[in-house]
Formats: C-alpha cells, structure tokens, sequence
C-alpha cells in the first residue's frame, strides 16, 4: 500500500495527490455546511429585521462570494502540489481570473440591488428603476477596469504604466467626445436631481410633452401630436423646463371685455356677478374678480381662480362651464361683450370743401 502512494507522478506521489483532493473536498464541504445552514440562518434572522439592505448582502454573498470561494478551496489544494513554473503560472492566472470575475459581479450586484432598492421606496418608482440602465452600465465600466487593474497588479504586471496609458487615452477621449461626455454627465444630473422623470409632462421652449425614456445621452419625450422627441441631455440641464406633472393646483387668469356705454349700476354688478358663477363649480377656489382697465375698445374685467387639480381637462371642464353661465347671465342682463370695433366718418364733398376754405380764410386774416 505504500508503495503505491510514494509512487511519483509529474513530480508529485500518490500521497501528494490524495492530499491535494482531500484538502477541496474538506474545504467544499465545510464550505457547504456554510451555505446550508449559517447562511439559511442568516436568511432567517434578516426576514426578520427592518429594511432589505442585510437581505441584499446576504443573498449576494450567497450568490456570488461563495462561489469565489468554492474555487479559491481549490487554489488552495492544488498548490500544496509541486507543479512546474508553467503550470503553476496557469493555475494562478486562471484562479486569479475566476475569483476577480466573481468578486466584481459581487460588487456589481449589490451595488444594483441597494440603488433598487432605495428607488422602489421612492414615489414611482418601478418607473425610475427603468433609468438605472445607464447609470448602471458606466457603475459596470468602472467596476471592472478597477478589477482588471486589481487583477493584473496581483500577477505581477506594472499598474503604474496601464493607469498611466488610462489617464492620457481617459483624457485624448474627454477632447475627442466633449458632447458625448457633457451628455453623459448631465444624465447623472438628471438622474440625482430629478428636475423630471419617466411619465412627467414637461415643456422644454416650445416643445411639450411627456418623458418616455431618460438615456445617458438623449432624453425622449412623446409629443402631444403623436411624434416623439429626442433632445440631448445637454441640452434639457441649460433650458427653462416647466412641469406640469408636479403641479398641485392650476392659478387660472381670464379677462371679460365688455362695451363702453353699458351703466354704471351694472359695471358694479358684474364682479358680484362673476364672483358668483366662478363660486358655482366644484374643486374651485375664488381669487379676485376686478373692473380692471380701460381698453381701447372695451371695458375689461379680470377674473382669477384656483383648480384644486393639476389635470388639464378637468380645468377645461370648469372654464367651459364659466363660460357658458357667464353667456346665460349677461344674455339675461343684456350686457353686451365687447369686440374690436372702427368707426369711419364719410363727409359730403361740398362740406369738406367749405371746411377747407374757411381754413384758407383763417390763414390769410
């Protein structure tokens, strides 16, 4: 029997072998007895306890740090053998290359899963969880240029020169795509100030709209003819945006012309009158109803009132049915609206014609 273990096979006996596989095999398993009994206790004890952050940690180790584990047991046994240069050279890189690769998805997903779970809480926010596209993929990129960078440094490459080589191609790319860039980082302004967001009904100058998707370069916003919009997000960060999604309440201003000539006793009876019709309709505040200027045409009343919703209809609704009682009543009242009007005075030809001689007559006296 002990021949056969010190037999000798590429520099290593039978002996060295069964160490080898014992050493995995006994790390596997206390490393199972781990995952099956510490971890689902660890499960257990966060369902317990208030926020997800600890179940985040917990399933993402289980997912992810165990595995970069499971193949660092086998690093582990497979050293205590002697193996050439070149072999034991691969066998680091290719254990070093799977334990980064785990390790960086590790990080990568718990970085995912807090941002899920800090935007769900927020108002709308399965529809903001649509966004972590973008920012998740630039999160990705840096995760995994700081892993190879990790990576190479522990199998003895020289960091300095490859961050070197970064730093001058980060900065010849920063030249060559300053709009790219600038787009990019306003995506992130966008994302954390949230002057707006997926459903949100914004005015950017002359265009209106509602917010369709929130990309780290473009934002697309669906016209209310049915086209869609696609604005860069330079461009959004620089204009005036007004939005209407955000809106609690709408202060609506509408002016009355009515005709001069129409008495004194009803011009003071209107405002009593439009205070009335506006105090009718529902889910309606009054503000002020004024005699409010001398037009040229007309004499102008200024009415102003608050909806107690942002929606659009429902204000179009109410103005709609001010407007039809304000017809009823000064139809009643036989006030007359007012509208531009020009009067043209026609004279006979002799009149201007003695109009014109008695100037001359003025003159010369």
């Amino acid at each position: 029997m002990n021949s056969i273990l010190e037999q000798v096979y590429f520099h290593n006996s039978v002996r060295d072998y069964l160490v080898a596989l014992a050493t995995i095999l006994l790390g596997s398993l206390i490393l199972a007895i781990i995952r099956n009994v510490v971890l689902k206790q660890l499960k257990i004890w966060a369902e317990h306890t208030p926020g997800t952050n600890d179940d985040i940690v917990i399933r993402s180790i289980g997912r992810f740090g165990f595995a970069a584990l499971q193949y660092a047991i086998i690093y582990w046994g497979i050293s205590t053998l002697q193996l050439s240069h070149k072999a034991e050279r691969v066998v680091e890189v290719v254990i070093s290359v799977v334990i980064t690769f785990f390790i960086v998805r590790l990080f990568s997903k718990l970085i995912l899963l807090f941002l899920n779970n800090r935007i769900r809480k927020q108002e709308r926010g399965e529809e903001k969880i649509k966004q972590l596209g973008g920012l998740m993929l630039i999160i990705n990129m840096i995760i995994w240029i700081l892993g190879i960078v990790f990576l190479i440094d522990n199998l003895g490459g020289d960091v300095t020169a490859i961050v070197t080589g970064l730093g001058i191609g980060g900065i010849a790319i920063a030249l060559a795509a300053q709009n790219i860039l600038g787009d990019l980082f306003n995506y992130f302004v966008i994302f954390f100030d949230r002057p707006f967001e997926v459903g949100d009904f914004i005015i950017v100058d002359d265009k209106l709209g509602t917010v369709e998707y929130i990309g780290i370069k473009t934002t697309r916003i669906r016209s209310l003819s049915g086209e869609q919009l696609i604005m860069g997000n330079s461009n959004l960060t620089t204009a005036r945006i007004h939005n209407y999604k955000r809106m609690a309440t709408r202060r609506i201003v509408f002016t009355i012309d009515v005709e001069y000539g129409t008495p004194l006793d009803t011009l003071k009876e209107i405002s009593v009158l439009l205070k009335s019709i506006v105090l009718e309709q529902k889910n309606v505040t009054f503000d002020r109803a004024h005699f409010a200027v001398y037009k040229d045409w007309s004499l102008r009343y200024e009415v102003v009132y608050i909806v107690g919703s942002p929606d659009f209809n429902i204000y179009m609704d109410i103005q709609q049915a001010i407007n039809f009682r304000i017809y009823e009543e000064f139809t009643k009242r036989k006030i007359n609206f007012a509208f531009p009007t020009q009067t043209s005075v026609f004279k006979n030809p002799d009149d201007f014609k003695r109009e014109l001689e008695g100037i001359s007559d003025g003159s010369t006296r």
